[in-house]
């Protein structure tokens, strides 16, 4: 019988012929092998030291944050009081819309200038009765399709409304 072959060097001495060979632990590699399909890694540089906290920094971090918030406030606040801006202008607005449309649409009593009276499309605008642009008071309004003024009135004028029925105002000369 021959004697086994003598162990190279790095290499973990064998079993004598005849002895298997013990079974490798899960997890664990063979001596000088890289695991199957890993590059080896390289080793981490020097750490970076955690940057200091500055207050100067913080307290220019607050301050601009509270001016975000106070501008915000100021001008929820400024909209929502201002008499010339913001809500209160969409107020006034819509209050000189209603006063312009109402200019158009006289009551019974109203005194009135009419423009284009002998035209297709006469239109009565309501005027201080004391004016010198007053030619009309307005003295009924008859509800109807097809109604015309009494013989009591000077003038009359047919309103067909986008909504609404139709109507007749009669007037009598001032």
């Amino acid at each position: 019988m021959s004697a086994p072959p003598p162990p190279y060097q790095n290499q973990p001495p064998q079993q004598p012929y005849g002895y298997q060979q013990p079974p490798q632990q899960y997890g664990q590699q063979q001596y000088g092998q890289q695991p199957y399909g890993q590059q080896p890694q390289q080793p981490r540089g020097p750490q970076r030291p955690q940057p200091q906290r500055n207050p100067r920094r913080a307290l220019i971090n607050i301050t601009v944050i509270l001016a975000v918030i106070c501008g915000t406030v100021w001008y929820v606040w400024d909209y929502n009081t201002n008499p010339n801006g913001g809500k209160a202008k969409a107020e006034a607005s819509a209050s000189a819309r209603a006063k312009e449309i109402e200019k158009y649409n006289p009551e019974v009593g109203d005194c009135v200038k009419v423009d284009d009276p002998h035209g297709e499309d006469p239109t009565a605008v309501v005027v201080d009765c004391d004016s010198p642009q007053a030619q009309y008071k307005t003295g009924e309004e008859l509800i109807g399709a097809n109604e015309t003024c009494p013989s009591k009135y000077d003038y009359g004028i047919h309103y067909i409304p986008s909504r609404g029925s139709q109507s007749t105002l009669c007037f009598t000369k001032l």
